[in-house]
C-alpha cells in the first residue's frame, strides 16, 4: 500500500515533549478529556489529514468510538495503532503483579486469559503472548479502518539488541494474517532495523524513525541515516522532525522534505494555524 505524505500524531495529546517537562504537564491538562482531543483531530480532518497515528493509550478507545459512530463524518478516517503502551503495562505490573494485569487487559474472558498466559509460560511460546496482547490492544480499535499496525520503539529496539530479529517476522506475520494490515516498525536505530527485517524476508517494510537535521535520537547520525534512505529499501516515515522544539519549524521542514526516499512525515499540533501552516509546506516540498 502507498503512504499518504501527511500523518498527524499524538504526542501532544498526552504530555510527551523530549525536551520540556513543564511543556508536557501543561500539554497534558490541556488534553485532559476526549473532546479536547477531537477538537483538534477535527481540525487535522478538516485540513486533509486522514490519519490518526496514535499510541493505545485509554483515550484513544474514546476516540475510535467517536469515529465509529460517524462514519458519515469520517468515512476516510484512519488510525495507525502503536502498541504496546509501555507505561500502562509497566504501571499496571507495579499496582496488580502480572496475573491481574494479564486479566485486566485481555480481550477474552478471565479463564481463557490464564490458560493462554499459563501456556505461555510453561512452553515459553512468546508468540502466543504477542498474539495475546496484540488482539487486547487492537480491541478498542473493532469497526475502525486500521491499515497499518506499528510496534513500538520500546520493543522494536529491545529485540533487536536481543538480535530477537524472529519476533519482528511473527509480529509482521500476525497482524497481517489476522487483521489484514500491514505491520509498521518504530525504532531509534534505522539501519541495524532495515537489516533485520531483510534478514526475515520483509521486504519494503514501513519503518518510522526520528530523522530531523541535527540527529537527534538517530542512531548512527544524519549522514548514516541519508545513506539507508537513499537506496529506498523501505517507506520511511520521519518523525521528531522538530527534535522536540529544537529546530525551528520552516528550517526544520525545509531540511527533512529534501531527503531522498523520504515517503511521509508524522506531526504533533495543537492549534489550527499550526496544523495549516505546517500541512501546506510538507505540501509544497515533499515530493511523492
Amino acid at each position: 500500500m502507498a503512504l499518504q505524505k501527511i500523518l498527524f500524531g499524538d504526542n501532544q495529546f498526552f504530555g510527551v515533549n523530549h525536551m520540556s517537562e513543564e511543556k508536557a504537564r501543561s500539554q497534558s491538562m490541556k488534553f485532559a478529556d476526549t473532546e479536547s482531543i477531537m477538537r483538534v483531530l477535527d481540525i487535522a480532518h478538516a485540513e486533509g489529514i486522514k490519519v490518526f497515528m496514535c499510541t493505545t493509550y485509554d483515550q484513544v478507545g474514546e476516540i475510535a468510538d467517536i469515529v465509529r459512530a460517524h462514519p458519515e463524518k469520517y468515512p476516510d478516517f484512519e488510525f495507525y495503532p502503536c502498541m504496546p503502551y509501555a507505561h500502562k503495562y509497566a504501571n499496571s505490573l507495579g499496582e496488580v503483579g502480572i496475573i491481574e494485569t494479564l486479566k485486566r487487559f485481555s480481550p477474552s474472558g478471565v479463564l481463557d486469559t490464564m490458560f493462554t498466559g499459563a501456556i505461555s509460560v510453561v512452553t515459553q511460546d512468546m508468540k502466543k503472548l504477542m498474539q495475546m496482547l496484540v488482539d487486547a490492544e487492537m480491541k478498542r480499535f473493532d469497526g475502525v479502518k486500521t491499515p497499518v499496525i506499528f510496534l513500538q520503539n520500546v520493543v522494536t529496539d529491545l529485540l533487536l539488541g536481543m538480535k530477537s530479529f524472529s519476533f519482528l517476522g511473527e509480529f509482521h506475520k500476525y497482524v497481517r494474517d489476522k487483521y489484514d494490515a500491514e505491520a509498521g516498525f518504530i525504532t531509534m536505530n534505522l539501519p541495524l532495523l532495515l537489516e533485520a527485517l531483510e534478514s526475515q524476508g520483509i521486504s519494503n517494510p514501513i519503518v518510522c524513525a526520528n530523522i530531523n537535521k541535527i540527529g537527534f535520537r538517530m542512531c548512527g547520525g544524519v549522514e548514516v541515516y541519508e545513506e539507508v534512505l537513499a537506496e529506498k529499501k523501505c517507506r520511511a516515515i520521519a518523525m521528531s522532525v522538530f527534535a522536540s522544539g529544537a529546530i525551528p519549524a520552516k528550517e526544520a521542514l525545509e531540511w527533512v522534505c529534501n531527503i531522498d526516499g523520504l515517503n511521509s512525515i508524522v506531526f504533533g499540533a495543537s492549534s489550527a494555524a499550526n496544523i495549516k501552516q505546517t500541512k501546506n509546506i510538507i505540501d509544497e516540498l515533499l515530493k511523492p
